[in-house]
């Protein structure tokens, strides 16, 4: 599924997707079990889908899709002071 796609979902289409693509991987995993190994491209394929559909429920939770990252502080970040090593007269 494309990364496009899943973001035009909505949320409860996501969690429906989400089960799909869960369900067809135990299926998968359960056949191969069985011995047969033709379904190894769908495996990873499956696994992909499921961490995309994750990602983007994530992204939508936290609201970052779309918005920059926060500072941590509204003010500018000062530059650490150097210690200064002079060489005492004797």
């Amino acid at each position: 599924m494309e990364l496009e796609k899943i973001r035009n979902l909505s949320d409860s289409e996501l969690r429906v997707e989400e089960q799909k693509a869960a369900e067809q991987l135990f299926r998968l995993r359960f056949q191969m079990k069985l011995g047969q190994n033709e379904g190894v491209k769908k495996l990873r394929e499956l696994k992909k889908d499921i961490a995309r559909i994750k990602t983007i429920a994530r992204e939508r939770e936290l609201g970052l899709h779309g918005a920059a990252p926060k500072a941590e502080s509204s003010a500018p970040a000062k530059p650490a002071k150097k210690k200064s090593t002079k060489k005492e007269a004797r």
